[in-house]
């Protein structure tokens, strides 16, 4: 078959016994930098990917992606949902009440977001029905005054499935002592855990409880939407708003958890940038064989050179060679990657199990997540390919400088 002579020739000098070892030494150690890095990236963005991902079904499963409150309480809460479910970004809507108050059981306090909810409405916002430990979302009814704890909250109560806790709200009740806080007391019928801080933070109760107990029966604060694109909440809850009375405003899990988001895209970031040195350095080595190379290889490029090669032959014969190596490098890294990604939440808890170690303790999750992504896979092999090409120009072009007369010289 018939090919290029630069290819042939190029092709040839790969598979041909190095003279110089040392040479031989660089461009494996090329390879095996390329090799690591583009591992080593990939696996790094997958489990960054990962924990992402944890996060957004956790945190963003519980807190309200966005809502549309309103100044006064609102009385027919279906037709708002009803206007908010015509925007083709809202897949469901559900009415809320929420407060902050205190809770108290077993001589412990802790402070608690307390959410009214209809349990039927609610599953179709919130991942908490998912998440139980103990009970269901069902398992609240209107006039019993049941609650649903966070299992940190719970924790931290010391009290489970059955126990009495008590609510003490902010609002000033007039009495014959005079003014005095409002305590309610709850009987906990669920704990849910979603390894995140809202374990320790959040509570349920039915949306009628809610109510009597802020002395609006019948009403609600707002509702709160679950979207296809949570990325797209500003625009939607402002777009929302447009077709509403000036009592209502909006909110999105922008303004409460847009922070820890963003600092998770920034570690990704600069991960990515630190991991990308790696792979500069490879390419750098490809230069240094390259160029120690074409030193070695000064008589066959003369003797090419006086058999009629012109100067771009000569050059892209070692364009060939060099980006051989880098190819070879960033596929056997791409494989390497993919499979460590794939495999490295089971290799961990391995590690663990045999160690007896519990290395993710202090963080929302027992395990090490990955998530994979074709787009990540593929912007990597590309940076490395073209970083392994672009390290292959100055060699190639001092080996198309060489003058046949002087290389022969001393031949």
């Amino acid at each position: 078959m018939l090919r290029p002579l630069s290819l042939f020739i190029g092709l040839r000098y790969i598979r041909a016994r190095q003279r110089n070892h040392f040479i031989s030494f660089i461009s494996l150690t090329s390879i095996l930098g390329l090799t690591l890095g583009v591992a080593v990236m990939i696996t790094v963005l997958s489990v960054m990917n990962g924990f992402d991902h944890e996060l957004r079904t956790r945190i963003l499963g519980m807190v309200p992606q966005a809502t549309l409150n309103a100044y006064q309480p609102i009385e027919d809460w279906p037709q708002l949902a009803q206007v908010a479910m015509r925007h083709p970004q809202v897949v469901a809507a559900a009415p809320f009440i929420q407060m902050q108050g205190m809770l108290t059981a077993s001589g412990q306090v802790s402070g608690a977001f307390v959410t009214g909810v209809l349990p039927s409405a609610e599953k179709t916002v919130s991942i908490v029905d998912t998440a139980m430990l103990q009970g269901h979302l069902d398992d609240l009814h209107p006039g019993r005054f049941d609650i649903i704890l966070g299992q940190g909250l719970a924790s931290a109560l010391n009290v489970g499935i059955g126990s009495q806790v008590m609510l003490v709200l902010p609002e000033a009740s007039p009495s014959p002592a005079g003014i005095i806080p409002r305590f309610k007391r709850f009987t906990v019928v669920g704990i849910f855990k979603v390894g995140a801080e809202v374990d320790g933070s959040l509570a349920y109760i039915h949306l009628d409880d809610a109510a009597r107990l802020l002395r609006m029966p019948g009403q609600v604060q707002g509702v709160r939407l679950r979207l296809r694109d949570l990325f797209q909440a500003p625009q939607v809850v402002r777009q929302l708003l447009a077709q509403l009375s000036d009592n209502f405003y909006g909110s999105t899990w922008q303004d409460t958890q847009g922070n820890l988001f963003s600092a998770i895209r920034m570690e990704k970031t600069m991960m990515a940038l630190l991991l990308f040195l790696i792979v500069a350095v490879a390419a750098f080595n490809i230069v240094s064989s390259l160029v120690m190379t074409v030193t070695d290889k000064k008589a066959d490029i003369a003797i090419l050179r006086t058999l009629g090669a012109s100067p771009a032959t000569i050059q892209r014969i070692f364009m060939v060679q060099g980006s051989f190596v880098g190819l070879l490098g960033t596929t056997l890294g791409v494989i390497s990657g993919v499979l460590l990604a794939i495999s490295i939440s089971s290799i961990v808890q391995g590690i663990q199990r045999l160690f007896g170690l519990d290395l993710f303790a202090a963080y929302f999750v027992d395990y090490l997540p990955s998530r994979l992504q074709a787009s990540d896979v593929g912007m990597v092999a590309l940076i490395a390919l073209s970083l392994s090409f672009l390290a292959t120009l100055y060699p190639s072009r001092r080996a198309a400088r060489v003058q046949p007369a002087e290389a022969l010289r001393y031949e």
